[in-house]
């Protein structure tokens, strides 16, 4: 991938070229509204590039790694005692037990580094986002003078995500099987950052001919059998950009919305039920040795292979590479250079704390304000750098940028094909007759050791697949 890398950076490096290619990238993000809030979207020149033999890597680990989560899911709906660790509040428990009318999670994504191996930090099974923004960075992308030139020799496929967000909502309103033809509203708070995306799903699902309205939960009415716009919009497929405890925290706000999805009277994607393997100790319960005979002999080994130590931050034993740690706690406080704090139920980077970025003293307090919240614990993992061109005061500089790869997972009927690569594993007890298959990436870049476009300490650049170098 290094002769790729370079032989990019060497067209940018021809003035006109370079010039040329930031403009237009500036240009194109404006004219498609490609800003999250008032940041551009992307800040790079250069797309991700990534060879056909790590893709294909890539996307056997995901599926390989999905499929341990289905598992897990079926034992958590089996076992209150199980769920009890996922510190579910009491609405969010009748949520999660409602009969969803179809899979649970139809779209997620799997956040992930890919050094010299693929670690998943994170599972994003409630409302998956960026697949919008990705997509039409990428056609803008496509047209940028640097990316003619460069594949003229270098032959690329675009990785992208909103075809396969369509087929599985499509996939979740047959299962449903309540409505001759879907009616879908975006549904999330008004005047977020990711507006534009909305926006932009609205567009897709218009040139597919269907209908698509962007409401607030609070907007929404419901008669005992119909869900409702405010303009007398009959829905019937909800697409919940809104979280779950976000919405339940609004209390009346939210009562038309969950109803309707209790009664049955409305298919969701996703639904209140992937808030199961949403919260962040549904890695604890991959990684936790307690729970290994919840799983078969190769989800163990993908576990093992991909999913770093994690535990649910509290006092008591547990392991570390397979030996006894008498005393959890004083462990975390003695390792904090290689460990990260995390809320078991936030977003955008909020509540995590990285060990190796404070002092001794600063880390104790956070371990001993998060032993009184609902925390999990998680070994660091290598995180990849790669130089990207960034245009900057009138130049173009290289910089040395953090990337992830956050593969978009969806539910697919067996027997259909999706991106290719991987051994998909037929879903789990709730999801028969479906498999998770990869269809698509989020990639991210940052210069801080946090990558997160929410936190404000990130950047999205479309990735492609080199097939020959």
């Amino acid at each position: 991938m290094h002769a790729a890398v370079e032989a990019y950076h060497d067209l940018l490096s021809d003035d006109d070229v370079g010039a040329a290619s930031a403009g237009e990238l500036d240009a194109g993000q404006r004219r498609r509204k490609l800003f999250f809030g008032d940041h551009p979207l992307s800040v790079s020149l250069r797309p991700g590039l990534i060879t056909r033999a790590n893709w294909d890597r890539a996307v056997a680990a995901a599926e390989a790694i999905y499929g341990a989560l289905a598992t897990l899911e079926t034992a958590l709906l089996a076992s209150s005692e199980l769920r009890a660790e996922l510190d579910l509040s009491p609405d969010e428990e009748r949520l999660v037990l409602a009969e969803p009318g179809c899979c649970s999670s139809p779209s997620s994504r799997l956040d992930s580094f890919f050094d010299d191996e693929v670690r998943y930090v994170e599972f994003n099974a409630e409302s998956p986002a960026g697949m919008a923004y990705g997509d039409v960075l990428g056609e803008v992308m496509d047209d940028l003078p640097v990316m003619r030139r460069f594949r003229e020799r270098w032959p690329l496929t675009p990785l992208r995500s909103r075809v396969s967000q369509l087929d599985c909502m499509l996939a979740a309103f047959a299962d449903w099987g309540r409505g001759s033809s879907p009616s879908i509203a975006i549904v999330d708070w008004a005047g977020l950052p990711t507006l534009n995306e909305f926006d932009m799903f609205c567009e897709f699902f218009a040139a597919h001919g269907i209908s698509c309205l962007i409401c607030e939960p609070g907007s929404l009415e419901y008669d005992g059998s119909q869900l409702r716009a405010s303009d007398g919009t009959v829905i019937n497929l909800v697409y919940r950009r809104v979280l779950t405890s976000e919405l339940l925290a609004r209390g009346t706000e939210a009562m038309a919305l969950c109803q309707a999805y209790v009664d049955g009277a409305i298919v969701m994607v996703n639904t209140f039920r992937a808030k199961l393997l949403h919260k962040k100790m549904s890695l604890a319960l991959l990684s936790d040795d307690r729970y290994e005979a919840l799983y078969s002999d190769p989800e163990r080994r993908a576990i093992a292979r991909h999913i770093p130590w994690t535990r649910r931050l509290r006092d008591g034993k547990t392991t570390w590479e397979k030996r006894v740690v008498a005393d959890l706690v004083q462990h975390v406080l003695d390792h904090r250079d290689n460990l990260v704090l995390k809320p078991n139920d936030e977003y955008g980077g909020r509540g995590v704390v990285l060990g190796w970025t404070v002092d001794a003293t600063d880390w104790e307090k956070a371990v001993g304000e998060a032993l009184n919240q609902s925390y999990v614990v998680q070994e660091a993992v290598p995180v990849p750098r790669e130089p990207f061109p960034v245009a900057m005061g009138g130049s173009i500089d290289v910089l040395d940028m953090a990337i992830d790869m956050d593969p978009y997972i969806f539910e697919t009927p067996v027997g259909t094909g999706g991106s290719g690569g991987g051994q998909a594993r037929v879903a789990a007890a709730g999801r028969a007759g479906y498999r998770g298959v990869v269809g698509g990436v989020l990639t991210r870049l940052s210069s801080s050791a946090l990558l997160n476009v929410t936190a404000g300490a990130g950047s999205v650049v479309p990735t492609y697949v080199v097939e020959k170098e």
